[in-house]
């Protein structure tokens, strides 16, 4: 057993690496910057793990995805592994300290938002840190084609003059080949190097269902199956409006989304995981984190906006390398609805400059200030304020944000936070000053540790249960000991914020580029017509489609999918259906014929080429004209 494999067992517990992650390690430890492509489930935090494991100094982790950071961090120091994460939100104090921990406290993990590496504070701490490794997760993010561009990815880069010959490792689970040459190209990679695991799921089975009546099929479906699944919607009500349709009809089910409070998302996941609920109807924020290798089957009840975003959601399914499904509910009004989303992720110029304008006045910045500044975000409260709709808010912030004007985090749930603003000495002397404050205090300093060096998490209905008393009263002593300057108390949140990443600029100076725009729109729509294709085919693999698009050259068919199911009816072997294909386009490729020139051989394989024709004519691969003359359908 080698040192990785050591670490790997002691920490990790498992006695093997998957394919490929231990030549990344290889990779990272030999100095090299490396972009590693592992799909959703292929493990890819292991890679960069392992190897800041086995050096001295920290690894720095960038990841946009707080509630990725928050669970990398849970997950750790569980293991015994000192890690944190800097996010927007934090308060100076609260980074300071973590700031000075990765130089001073062995901290072994990093976790940091983006636009976090662009700030004085980071860039001068950053200097004294003994950096071993610098990951970068949702590497796509840094391409203006990839799926979900973010300007703050570009001036990753800039960290390279402040740790010189420490290795890039960039890790993404989607990107098409031009984002793998892009993510090395603005990361400033010496030499192409890349590892890429393939994207083919050979356990997951993919469907295409075209149908009218959706809850029917669902209902239907879910009844015949065994095991759990999980059910994409694309909005909060459908959730719940979904799953109540499953528990009508005797499914076990719950509903999921962003909106709910953090105790009741970390109930209905543990209930899940634990198999106390079959069913789980979400958004796409349900995923994250959620480690479940038995999922059986992944039902999109609506179409996601690019293969991207349904190759990861799907590949949830399967974990385990046994056999699950992946299914797509698909009609005409489909088509309609996509539509109309187009339309609504890119509002009008004039309205995304007024949301801005907006912005800045709710927050009550004056112009020129507000650079890296982070603000609690109520899109409710806001959109009530300025009488605007929330989806138009929404999808003005994110082109703002591709812009590099703003930010908007993630969902944020924290726990509130405590930390001693005076040392032990100064305490004692205030509890006999204070002799009202006492217990109190003895009671924080018997409930938790590391108080004076660190922001602790606490929980105010245990310290009240422990006291006895009401919790208002817990709320009372602690913002009275905040006041006296004894404490720092941060109490707890549940919102996105929205960070200025520059000064507040006035609406002759804003500027949002017509090209950016119309780009991005583009390729918007470049991304959804792929999504549509994949749907409405249906004469080619899914599995070769999905494969395709990631840039495999030469992928096999699956054998399993809706479409091969249908050729394979044919009760011809995939070698003699190819043969018989091959040998049929050749004729029909720049000519028309007839059928029995077409055809035309011993009987026996006259029976099978008109099976093989039939398919095709049945697929749109072939055409006839007026004449009854055939050819091969070049729009194909």
């Amino acid at each position: 057993m080698n040192k990785y494999e050591q670490i790997l067992t002691k920490y990790w517990g498992y006695s093997k690496f998957r394919p490929l992650q231990e030549d990344i390690i290889q990779s990272v430890m030999d100095k090299k910057d490396t972009l590693a492509l592992m799909p959703t489930g292929g493990g890819k935090s292991i890679t960069f793990q392992v190897p800041s494991m086995a050096k001295e100094g920290i690894c720095i982790v960038i990841t946009p995805l707080i509630a990725l950071m928050k669970d990398q961090v849970e997950n750790l120091t569980k293991r015994g592994i000192k890690a944190i994460a800097i996010y927007s939100g934090m308060t100076k104090n609260e980074i300071d300290i973590a700031l000075e921990n990765c130089i001073y406290g062995h901290v072994k993990f990093l976790y940091i938002s983006p636009e976090r590496l662009a700030t004085e504070i980071f860039k001068v701490r950053v200097k004294h840190m003994n950096v071993n490794l610098l990951a970068i997760d949702e590497a796509h993010c840094i391409s203006e084609w990839g799926y979900d561009f973010r300007p703050s990815y570009l001036k990753i880069a800039d960290i390279r003059e402040l740790v010189p010959d420490v290795p890039f490792l960039a890790l993404t689970a989607t990107a098409i080949p031009k984002v793998v040459d892009d993510i090395q190209e603005k990361l400033g990679f010496k030499e192409k190097n890349v590892f890429r695991k393939s994207f083919e799921r050979k356990n997951i089975v993919y469907l295409v269902r075209e149908l009218d009546n959706k809850d029917n099929y669902l209902i239907e479906t879910i009844k015949k199956v065994k095991g759990s699944g999980i059910i994409y919607v694309r909005n909060r009500k459908k959730t719940r409006e979904t799953a109540l349709l499953l528990q009508k009809n005797k499914i076990s089910a719950d509903y999921y989304h962003a909106g709910l409070n953090n105790e009741i998302r970390s109930q209905k996941q543990d209930d899940w995981k634990l198999g106390k609920i079959r069913v789980m109807v979400s958004t796409n924020a349900f995923g994250m984190g959620i480690d479940k290798a038995d999922v059986r089957f992944v039902i999109h009840l609506e179409m996601p906006d690019s293969i991207e975003s349904y190759f990861q959601e799907a590949g949830r399914g399967g974990r385990d390398e046994k056999k699950a499904v992946a299914v797509l509910l698909y009609n005409n009004s489909d088509k309609l609805k996509i539509q109309q989303r187009v339309l609504r992720t890119f509002p009008d110029i004039k309205e995304i400059k007024a949301v801005y304008h907006a912005l800045g006045n709710y927050f009550q910045i004056p112009y020129g200030g507000g650079k890296f500044m982070s603000f609690d975000f109520v899109f409710s409260d806001f959109a009530k304020n300025y009488n605007f709709n929330l989806i138009m808010i929404h999808n003005s912030i994110k082109i703002l944000q591709r812009e590099g004007y703003i930010v908007l985090t993630d969902e944020l749930y924290s726990l509130s936070k405590l930390h001693f603003l005076i040392g032990r000495d100064d305490l004692y002397k205030f509890q006999i000053a204070n002799s009202k404050f006492d217990g109190f205090i003895k009671l924080i300093l018997r409930s938790y540790e590391g108080l004076f060096s660190d922001y602790v998490n606490i929980n105010e209905s245990s310290l009240a249960k422990k006291a006895n008393i009401n919790i208002e009263v817990v709320f009372e002593y602690l913002n009275k000991l905040k006041q006296l300057g004894v404490v720092n108390y941060i109490p707890q949140k549940k919102n996105p914020f929205i960070v200025f990443t520059e000064e507040r600029l006035e609406d002759k100076s804003l500027y949002i580029s017509k090209e950016n725009y119309d780009f991005r729109k583009n390729r918007y729509i470049e991304r959804i017509n792929s999504m549509l294709h994949y749907a409405s085919s249906n004469n080619k693999c899914r599995s070769q489609i999905l494969l395709s698009y990631f840039g495999d050259n030469n992928p096999e068919r699956c054998g399993q999918c809706d479409v091969c199911t249908r050729r394979n009816e044919l009760d011809l072997s995939k070698y003699e259906f190819d043969l018989i294909l091959n040998k049929l386009k050749k004729k029909l490729l720049h000519n028309f014929v007839t059928i029995e020139e077409l055809i035309s051989d011993n009987q026996k394989n006259k029976e099978k080429n008109l099976k093989v024709f039939q398919w095709l004519l049945d697929n749109n691969k072939i055409i006839k004209d007026a004449q009854d003359l055939y050819t091969w359908n070049i729009e194909d």
